[in-house]
């Protein structure tokens, strides 16, 4: 398995160079059944990273450009009546797909982005009084413009918290920007990209994630994160962080070819997990959530 997860891994980076680290992340969130926000200005490579997770696994692919004119029926879809069936039958939108990019995804309003809660959260959509179940794997890959561009609606707290992690990219560095300045564009890049990663491979590795073991002493040490974290700040991470930040060090662990989760693993993943968990703390204005979550890595001592 940590064979081809490497293998993806890798793809992703000959596009997105000189970025290991947040393509890692990414790829763990994917692992452990979480959803990925990526937030930064534009022009970093957003979109491509998220094209790029898609194209290198043999999932449907569907993008979502959000707009402030988007309407909830417009992602999750609607009934239409069907003279020849005398009934209303639901046509379904482009949510149902195994990876969902959702481009801009501040750019829509507070009622649009609401209507990604129940998909993110419980797999399925409701409609007409039914429920419609969504495709398994089901991942959102959503992009997000810094919230003091123009045109963007910041993202309620319970949304944010519907997102496993939070990852920035950044500019490359020098060489790195050489390097993209010298090769192939990009778009052409995405397009020779092939599946690395079936359907069924995919499922069994989330699968395998769960069971990577943790052992007491590690969940005390998550405890005392979130204990620390509920008495330093007005917005203390909450039990669903901290199942967040263990399945995602789980993945981090399947990643490194470990069989049980290490205090490491939970430091690398611990501010993708954090920041925008703690990004609204009233007691601390001014502060961000990086600063704030890695001031409590560092503040709560590993066993």
């Amino acid at each position: 398995m940590t064979d081809a997860v490497d293998a993806y891994t890798n793809q992703i980076c000959e596009v997105i160079v000189g970025k290991t680290q947040a393509v890692k992340l990414a790829v763990a969130c994917l692992l452990a059944r979480g959803h990925l926000l990526i937030e930064d200005i534009p022009g970093v490579g957003k979109t491509t990273l998220s094209q790029a997770l898609a194209r290198s696994l043999g999932l449907k692919f569907q993008r979502i450009q959000f707009t402030s004119d988007l309407l909830p029926a417009d992602i999750l879809g609607n009934s239409i009546f069907d003279r020849a069936e005398q009934r209303f039958v639901f046509h379904r939108g482009p949510l149902f797909s195994q990876l969902v990019l959702i481009d801009e995804v501040n750019r829509a309003t507070a009622k649009t982005q609401s209507a990604l809660l129940e998909a993110m959260e419980e797999y399925h959509v409701s409609a007409d009084g039914l429920t419609h179940e969504l495709p398994q794997p089901f991942f959102v890959v959503a992009t997000q413009n810094p919230q003091h561009q123009v045109g963007t609606f910041p993202l309620p707290e319970s949304q944010l918290d519907r997102f496993l992690m939070r990852i920035e990219l950044g500019v490359p560095d020098r060489p790195s920007e050489r390097a993209m300045l010298l090769g192939m564009d990009r778009r052409e890049m995405l397009k020779e990209l092939k599946p690395v990663l079936t359907t069924e491979t995919l499922l069994e590795i989330q699968i395998a994630v769960r069971k990577v073991h943790a052992s007491a002493a590690l969940l005390d040490y998550l405890q005392d994160l979130l204990e620390a974290s509920r008495q330093r700040h007005s917005t203390g991470l909450s039990p669903r962080a901290g199942l967040a930040l263990l399945h995602a060090a789980q993945a981090w662990a399947l990643m490194h070819s470990r069989e049980m989760v290490l205090p490491e693993d939970i430091q690398a993943v611990g501010i993708a997990v954090m920041a925008h968990r703690l990004g609204h703390d009233i007691q601390q204005p001014g502060q961000s959530g990086r600063t704030l979550a890695d001031a409590l890595l560092h503040s709560v001592p590993v066993p």
